[in-house]
């Protein structure tokens, strides 16, 4: 599981990861507007947990459409909700790996962050082939090395400091910040200075993706 990996980021916390000619999809939410739904080679698709901005059934229809061999990764909940989704279908617990086509899956977490009082919904984080690990809504620490980190900065269920706290954390060799289309660009530009000054300390390197922006591994 060497191989160069292509990460790809699209609106606010889809990503399109590439490895050996094969696609894996995360989080393809109702702001991912510039998602290319029709690409051919699509394995997998993780979906971390059930809100809109990460899981739109409509895009994620199109996708299986596209990819009938398709096998979709996502906690219990989730996938209750997409029984009439033609498509494999594998539940994503804390703990499990799962290999689909190039990729090998790491999943950990059960729990969304709390927005207010209690917890919303499951949630599950994934390391993709040992490089890239996504928490999706929450800050569950993979307990193991990461070469790229896709850091959520701005959400109802987080400030910025606990983004920071959770970077020095991980402590991973490079880092990008994601799960971003809640802010304007003045609060896009004042969240990412203080990552970027946090990831400086760290001595991770920090990039800026915009739409079909794209980083190699």
């Amino acid at each position: 599981m060497e191989d160069h990996m292509k990460v790809t980021k699209y609106e606010h916390a889809c990503l399109l990861i590439e490895e050996q000619g094969q696609f894996l999809i995360i989080d393809p939410g109702i702001f991912a507007t510039s998602l290319p739904t029709h690409t051919q080679n699509v394995c997998g698709v993780v979906i971390t947990h059930q809100h809109a901005d990460h899981l739109d059934k409509t895009r994620l229809e199109a996708i299986v459409a596209a990819n009938p061999d398709v096998t979709l990764f996502a906690p219990k909940d989730v996938l209750a909700q997409l029984e009439d989704v033609s498509a494999k279908k594998i539940v994503a617990k804390d703990g499990a790996n799962h290999t689909v086509s190039s990729f090998q899956l790491e999943f950990y977490g059960k729990d969304h962050a709390i927005i207010y009082e209690k917890v919303p919904c499951e949630n599950i984080g994934v390391m993709v082939n040992k490089t890239l690990y996504y928490p999706g809504d929450s800050f569950t620490e993979p307990k193991t090395d990461v070469k790229l980190l896709a850091l959520p900065n701005g959400a109802p269920w987080m400030k910025i400091s606990e983004a920071m706290t959770f970077m020095k954390q991980v402590m991973p060799r490079a880092v990008f910040p994601t799960h971003n289309a809640l802010y304007s660009e003045a609060g896009t530009m004042i969240s990412n200075n203080w990552l970027e000054h946090e990831a400086k300390t760290i001595g991770a390197a920090w990039s800026v993706l915009e739409p079909s922006d794209s980083i190699e591994m």
